[in-house]
């Protein structure tokens, strides 16, 4: 939250008809944070299930490589409504309120000095995470595991749920005219996709299961069929999400339970219903029972690719799968990514307008029902904020 130290000397905090549900250590939002004169205006989380569109104050100065986005496109991400439903993220908590978002596209209204790959006007899509470029792991490529990265919308730092941000140039992706701002915003889960197939080297000829038809099961299922699998099976606990998997390409949908006791039943209904070996399973769920059916359906040799982080620890079958030679590999967000997601999306080899489910609006009353909307499940797949 910007210049939060210097509100926090401020009056004690008055109380809000949420704040009682605040964990220890969180500082509740005080209207005099509010700053009246800043017409900048984003989505803040101010608590447990307390949402408000609230008054942004971006720094005053744009600073030589960055550029200023008047933003046009929102999607939630899942990360986003366990913010809001508990105020943390697997491993990672919220300690003040903070600014939401980070799949996201708009328009550029201002350039530093130092900018020469964008002008005012074009269209982007912003990656998110920004890391130090100094490191081993930076200047090897790989970015995203950079120990000091900074990403919108992962506390502390404030996400891209607002009017306007501003954003280094060198994340700003310019798009062609062909592709909307709403397939930019998309960008950003496609990119999980494109990494989760590049660390398993999906291929043609390969038969694939993901587990999981959320959001991000199904944007690796849209990618996998761009780079040329044979076969793709989908589990999920949900039949309406199966039926949505089915209708954007899915062979094989097959309904599983959250029960262990189903696992050995559920294992071979999976491999009978896929006809053929299976060479990598994606769980994009990352319960232990999701794990453990990863590792009993791949076939020796295959690949387990842990997308989803949904258990921090998990009791799984490690001997077994290494004597099958069953490589285990995880993702962290992605690298080097945006610039395929632009090309797939502009050549029409993925089309992510069909999980583009429900729109909203920013005022603050449909701010709140876009979350509910998203953390409903049914028929939302992505809810996208039009401001």
């Amino acid at each position: 939250m910007a210049d939060s130290q210097a509100l926090h000397e401020e009056a004690p905090p008055t109380l809000h008809q949420n704040d009682a549900l605040l964990p220890h250590g969180f500082t509740p939002f005080h209207p005099d944070w509010a700053d009246g004169n800043c017409t900048n205006l984003a989505a803040w989380v101010c608590g447990i299930d307390d949402l408000r569109v609230l008054p942004y104050r971006l720094p005053d100065s744009l600073g030589n490589d960055n550029v200023r986005v008047q933003i046009k496109a929102v999607g939630i991400c899942g990360s986003d409504v366990h913010y809001v439903k508990n105020l943390r993220n697997a491993r990672v908590s919220m300690k003040e309120p903070m600014v939401l978002g980070h799949e996201s596209a708009g328009i550029v209204t201002e350039v530093g000095n130092l900018v020469t790959n964008l002008k005012v006007g074009d269209h982007v899509a912003l990656e998110p995470g920004i890391p130090c470029t100094c490191c081993a792991l930076c200047k090897g490529g790989r970015y995203n595991l950079c120990p000091d990265v900074k990403c919108f919308g992962s506390p502390p730092v404030n996400g891209s749920l607002s009017l306007q941000v501003v954003h280094l140039a060198s994340l700003c992706h310019k798009l062609p005219d062909t592709v909307s701002l709403e397939e930019g915003a998309m960008c950003e889960p496609l990119s999980v996709g494109v990494h989760a197939c590049r660390r398993a080297s999906i291929g043609s000829h390969k038969c694939i299961v993901i587990l999981g038809a959320g959001p991000i099961g199904l944007v690796i299922m849209l990618v996998a069929r761009a780079f040329g699998v044979l076969r793709i099976g989908v589990t999920d606990v949900d039949e309406q999400r199966l039926s949505s998997a089915k209708k954007l390409g899915a062979d094989v949908a097959v309904l599983v339970s959250a029960n262990m006791n189903d696992m050995d039943d559920e294992v071979a209904a999976i491999q009978r219903a896929m006809e053929t070996p299976i060479d990598v399973t994606f769980d994009c769920v990352g319960f232990t029972k999701t794990m453990c059916t990863a590792i009993k359906i791949t076939k020796p040799g295959g690949k387990v690719c842990l997308v989803g982080m949904g258990h921090d620890k998990m009791t799984l079958p490690l001997t077994a799968a290494a004597a099958r030679e069953v490589d285990i590999i995880g993702i962290f967000r992605y690298c080097n990514t945006y610039p395929l997601c632009i090309e797939l999306l502009q050549r029409g080899k993925i089309d992510v307008r069909p999980l583009i489910t429900h729109r909203f609006g920013f005022s603050e009353e449909e701010v709140n029902a876009a979350f509910k909307m998203s953390a409903s499940g049914g028929n939302a797949i992505k809810v996208m904020f039009t401001l």
